[in-house]
């Protein structure tokens, strides 16, 4: 087989990379190890950029998200004895987007079926060569059969465990990474949410945040320690832990339910430069992790697909390597600024058991500052919202 891109990981990113090259003329074929059934199994957040719609716009698969998806003006910031809404609409002219990357997942596999474009799933054994020559091709399994996929670019869109960025040389790449000492301990619920946005809260007992899929479906968040045995929590457990660690009037409006899915997420900081090796592109969770905190990990993703399919584009149209020149430059600016969004997120939120008397004293002054400052809540509502690509 031969395309001109192949695009190894067939989730949101490798998916909307594949969309928006077709859309620009482009060919391309997507390699993924596991089943399409997998895939649209994994349960994942759902805060969307504005920039990000605007890329599932471009690449015809918005549909459904603009008759379903709720548009968020506002965030809620709540400590036990305040809460404070910040108006990011009225602050920077923008708005977000609640839509599970899931179903993000799902228009970008529907839209590519419907070109009739090439996934290959259930691949074994894939492996990308040559990518620091002219001709770079992988090679994988299928069923047992071996297969070779010749290409013009290699696009690794496979996630932190993914091979793309495990095939680099040794000491071709540097990492960056912070690891928590905690996780959220999350629980999907087909009970409404109790409230319109989502509501981030602070609390000497640990991190909490109420958001949701949709107006009957809810995701509610609490703090844990890294290595919490998810076991030893029954849906009873969870519900009291939330509402202890939410402002009274707010705990009294929870409505609780039998949980449809209860999962812990670890948290890290993580980054992989630089994000090209040659003919070989990184782009979302293979080059960089971040904290759910603030919400940018598929947005992070779709950032680096705007840039890279536009390079791609402009190779192809215009003969011009510019674009694929400055792709991990470029990337890696907006990473950077989300990490630190991300991390600030998280360092104003949750407990540090480590964090002593003094450090205590410089969260509640950060969360004052926050409350008090529309300076403050501009900043936040201009990085929560997207900074522009």
């Amino acid at each position: 087989m031969r395309t001109q891109v192949a695009i190894v990981g067939s989730g949101p990113a490798g998916l909307l990379l594949g969309q928006l090259l077709h859309e620009a003329g482009v060919d391309n074929v997507i390699v993924e190890r596991k089943s399409k059934e997998y895939v649209l199994g994994r349960i994942r957040a759902g805060v969307l950029e504005q920039g990000l719609v605007d890329l599932l716009d471009e690449a015809k698969a918005s549909d459904r998200l603009h008759r379903e998806g709720l548009v968020h003006h506002g965030v809620e910031i709540a400590s036990i004895e305040r809460r404070l809404r910040i108006d990011m609409h009225a602050l920077t002219g923008k708005a977000v987007t609640v839509y599970g990357q899931t179903e993000v997942t799902r228009d970008l596999m529907a839209a590519r079926e419907a070109s009739g474009l090439k996934t290959l799933y259930d691949t074994e054994n894939a492996v990308p060569h040559d990518y620091d020559g002219e001709k770079p091709y992988l090679t994988f399994e299928v069923d047992g059969e071996a297969r070779r996929l010749d290409c013009d670019f290699i696009a690794g869109c496979d996630g932190y465990h993914g091979i793309c960025r495990q095939s680099l040389p040794e000491g071709s790449s540097r990492t960056f990474e912070r690891v928590y000492p905690f996780g959220w301990l999350g629980v999907l619920a087909d009970v409404p949410p109790v409230s319109h946005e989502l509501i981030y809260a602070q609390s000497p007992r640990g991190f909490a945040l109420c958001s949701m899929r949709s107006t009957t479906r809810s995701r509610y968040y609490v703090q844990v320690p890294a290595d919490e045995d998810i076991a030893a929590w029954s849906d009873e457990a969870f519900w009291d832990e939330l509402r202890r660690r939410l402002p009274p009037d707010v705990a009294e409006g929870v409505t609780t339910g039998p949980s449809i899915e209860k999962s812990i997420a670890p948290l890290r900081s993580f980054v992989a430069e630089p994000m090209r090796f040659g003919r070989l592109f990184l782009a979302g969770d293979a080059a960089h992790i971040v904290p759910p905190t603030g919400a940018k990990g598929l947005n992070l993703a779709a950032s680096d697909v705007n840039y890279l399919s536009k390079a791609l584009v402009e190779h192809y149209h215009e003969r011009s390597s510019s674009g694929l020149d400055h792709y991990s430059d470029r990337a890696l600016r907006r990473v950077w600024k989300a990490e630190r969004f991300s991390w600030w997120m998280t360092s104003l939120l949750h407990r540090f058991d480590q964090t002593d008397a003094f450090g205590e004293r410089l969260q509640l002054a950060e969360m004052a500052y926050l409350m008090d400052s529309e300076a403050a809540q501009a900043s936040f509502a201009e990085n929560y919202v997207g900074l522009p690509y």
